[in-house]
């Protein structure tokens, strides 16, 4: 008789390292909610949209950087891992630090939705709480489904309190600690 799915042991977080040390340059792998989740790669107008914003974060605030694709500890207890788009730290902050980092030095993640099945669920609902339940203070969303951003802040108890949603071309505020204000009009030109 084959064991039912809920029945089966989860994976250690070791254990998860050890299999994403050891997958194919060409895949991604996250541990989100006791779960391998494979995170597709970019594409170009992803990876344009993260150029965007990590110009924007050294013109406003230059003590800080935006480093792409960077691993984070998230979760209670640190028992996720998470492959962030985008994490916002003062410069030299990851300087020494493995692939998966602490989140306590991380004032915002970023994520950029992709076209794929997964998305709502890994996007727009686990990576909030992870991030929220890792202290990260704000977590930027930038949906190319509905061509909107979403700012998270004041995390307690595992969630964001705040949610703003505001379309492509507006301005957006991010909040202390990150405080940046974003003209998101040239987001225009990835929507599809």
């Amino acid at each position: 008789m084959t064991p039912r799915i809920e029945d089966r042991p989860q994976m250690s977080v070791e254990e998860f390292e050890e299999l994403e040390r050891h997958a194919p340059e060409t895949v991604w792998l996250e541990f989100i909610n006791g779960k391998v989740v494979v995170k597709p790669m970019a594409d170009g107008n992803h990876r344009e949209m993260i150029a965007w914003l990590q110009r924007l974060c050294v013109q406003h605030r230059p003590d800080l950087w935006l480093h792409s694709e960077s691993g984070l500890k998230t979760e209670r207890y640190r028992k996720g891992r998470a492959r962030a788009d985008g994490v916002l730290v003062p410069v030299g902050a990851l300087k020494g630090h493995g692939e998966w980092s602490e989140a306590d030095g991380a004032l915002m993640a970023v994520e950029i939705t992709s076209y794929d099945s997964d998305t709502n669920q890994r996007d727009r609902i686990d990576k909030p709480d992870g991030y929220a339940a890792a202290g990260i203070p704000v977590y930027l969303l930038i949906d190319r489904d509905d061509c909107s951003v979403v700012v998270f802040n004041q995390p307690e108890d595992g969630r964001y309190r705040h949610e703003e949603k505001l379309p492509f071309g507006a301005s957006v505020k991010i909040p202390e600690p990150v405080n940046i204000l974003l003209d998101t009009e040239p987001l225009k030109e990835f929507a599809d």
